[in-house]
């Protein structure tokens, strides 16, 4: 009987132990977050061409027409052919209840990137006299951007372990290391974010055409540390 209590006794206790064991360890869970500002140095401009007619060879002839006159044109300013790219083509039937009659419209896009914002005003006027008939926007970067995510990255884990420690202290303990880490990436809001700053044109004649204003790489990070 004595043996069989023993026994009894030794498998509560290493059960209890066991359970004590696979308990998940306390932590503390936070979001950090780190904002870098910079001004932009580079534009996507995202331009368009549109015809509609009847004929879809003849649209494709009048589209082709102006896309090389666009290439000429950014062939002469030297903007590099990794910086030009053709987004998409697309042709569309439409119906006329009055006439009766189908039409057609044929579009497409192309993007192109400058890394020289100087040039800014006289590509623009350059690619309004080559014909096309749509911009569809224009976007501003940084050519420094993985670098400031990098620094804003470890401005999110800093401010984690700041909010980490600031809650500790209020429960009058400690944290350790971090168990866990994952991340948002918020820089894909609109950008840039704009303000008054004006650039003058490239042709010196005073004229502001663009602001540029500043972009904002932000990122979050989910921190899980251990609370001693």
């Amino acid at each position: 009987m004595k043996t069989l209590q023993t026994l009894l006794i030794l498998a509560i206790t290493t059960t209890a132990m066991m359970a004590q064991n696979t308990l998940p360890p306390n932590t503390i869970d936070v979001a950090g977050e780190g904002i870098v500002r910079v001004v932009p140095d580079e534009v996507t401009i995202n331009i368009r061409v549109e015809n509609t007619g009847e004929n879809t060879k003849t649209l494709k002839e009048q589209n082709d027409a102006t896309i090389n006159e666009v290439i000429k044109f950014l062939k002469k300013m030297n903007i590099a052919d990794k910086d030009v790219k053709t987004e998409y083509m697309n042709l569309s039937k439409n119906y006329d209840y009055n006439s009766k009659t189908y039409t057609f419209a044929a579009n497409q896009a192309l993007s192109v990137k400058l890394r020289d914002l100087s040039q800014y005003e006289t590509v623009m006027k350059g690619l309004m006299d080559t014909g096309i008939n749509r911009i569809d926007g224009v976007n501003f970067s940084s050519s420094k951007e993985e670098s400031l995510k990098s620094e804003a990255r470890k401005k999110a884990v800093q401010n984690a372990q700041m909010k980490a420690k600031e809650y500790a202290t209020a429960l009058n303990q400690t944290i350790g290391k971090a168990v866990s880490v994952s991340e948002f990436d918020n820089t894909s809001q609109p950008r840039p974010m704009y303000k008054m700053a004006m650039m003058d044109s490239a042709a010196g004649g005073g004229e502001q055409t663009i602001a540029l204003g500043e972009m904002e790489i932000k990122l979050t990070v989910n921190v899980s540390f251990l609370l001693n």
